[in-house]
């Protein structure tokens, strides 16, 4: 009798559990997917610390270093833990006429953490000039270069760190609002049906018919060229919203229909409750975890969005450091033969896009918590 009272106990924590704590349950168990969990919640500290994590201002340009090498840190110094790296000078070759980097293992760089750099709003509001690593006995933008500078002379790492600001906030803001739209335009139709429903379907079908690089065009070209970075932020957001609801609509639309026949929902009609309390106290509910898991796997699109964009010079333009943006330094086979370090800035989207992607299989397998 004694070992029938776990197993009664974990059949009553299953029969009194709620839907999102029976998701949980399962989710966890998806250990792929909880270490992609892990990979999208520390991008997403990147990008709270973008500029903690930078060292050097990703815009400061200098045509002495430009297209540095990474330099390589040095964890040791006579036997002991001393991060460092070397100083480097550069030297014109007199044959190729291109600039060659030499370093000195003679001046070692110290590394230091919570070093005083560039001056920078943590969270958009806190005034300081704290950065996680830097050199001592020199400034950092002289002094190291951990993947390298661009043809600019501009320090790759730091523009990374601020690009996956950019890239990964669009993403987010993108897929929320066409959340919202997918969300709400889908309930519409799918609980009113009718004239309202005919027009909302007709609407998804123009806008999924519209060939996606002539609409990407068309918008680009229709951007002023004197909006600011910040118009220009908003704007692709909007378009990519615009365009990425459609697909949450009709997932929607179908899961209303069947839904709105329930006795469920004919009981809270019965009861007087009005059709906005039946459809975001009772529908809406009853398959939230659906919903999440398809934004989830909608991100990775957003992103992928907004870089290939950027990259074609319709999306972002330099000033903005995003994803794309650096990328269209390496549109040609030259510059990725001579500087392939500047490849680098595609890993993140490489890496954030599986993660985003295992995550969201993870959520959607555990959406129905009851299967097998």
């Amino acid at each position: 009798m004694s070992e029938e009272h776990p197993i009664a106990d974990s059949e009553e924590r299953i029969f009194v559990a709620g839907q999102m704590q029976l998701m949980w349950w399962r989710f966890r168990k998806h250990r792929v997917a909880v270490v992609a969990t892990l990979v999208v919640v520390a991008f997403y500290l990147v990008v709270l610390g973008a500029d903690f994590l930078a060292y050097t201002n990703p815009n400061t340009t200098e045509a002495y270093r430009s297209l540095m090498p990474p330099q390589p840190i040095h964890f040791f110094d006579n036997g002991r833990f001393s991060p460092h790296v070397y100083a480097v000078t550069g030297e014109r070759d007199m044959r190729t006429f291109k600039r060659v980097y030499v370093a000195d293992p003679d001046q070692k760089r110290p590394i230091r953490f919570f070093v005083r750099g560039y001056k920078y709003k943590f969270l958009g509001f806190i005034r300081t000039d704290r950065h996680l690593i830097g050199v001592e006995g020199a400034t950092a933008a002289e002094s190291i270069f951990l993947l390298g500078t661009d043809e600019k002379g501009r320090d790759v790492w730091s523009r990374i760190m601020v690009a996956t600001r950019t890239s990964l906030t669009i993403g987010l803001v993108a897929v929320a609002l066409s959340l919202v739209l997918g969300v709400l335009l889908g309930g519409i139709s799918g609980f009113y049906g009718g004239p309202m429903d005919s027009a909302i379907q007709r609407l998804i079908e123009i806008l999924r018919s519209i060939p996606t690089i002539p609409l990407w065009m068309g918008m680009a070209a229709a951007f002023p060229r004197d909006w600011s970075v910040e118009q220009i932020y908003f704007a692709i957001t909007i378009v990519i919203a615009l365009r990425g609801w459609t697909g949450l609509a009709r997932e929607v639309r179908g899961r209303f229909l069947s839904l709105r026949e329930e006795d469920f929902v004919t009981a809270a009609d019965l009861a007087g409750c009005s059709r906005k309390r039946i459809i975001f106290r009772h529908m809406i509910p009853s398959f939230q975890s659906h919903i999440i898991a398809a934004a989830t796997l909608s991100v990775p699109a957003m992103i992928l969005a907004e870089t290939a964009l950027s990259y074609l010079g319709l999306g972002l333009r330099p000033p903005a450091i995003s994803w794309g943006v650096m990328l269209q330094q390496v549109q040609n086979v030259e510059a990725v033969a001579l500087s392939p370090w500047l490849l680098v800035s595609a890993v993140p989207v490489i890496v954030v896009t599986l993660a985003f992607n295992f995550m969201g299989d993870g959520l959607r397998d555990a959406a129905d918590p009851y299967g097998v």
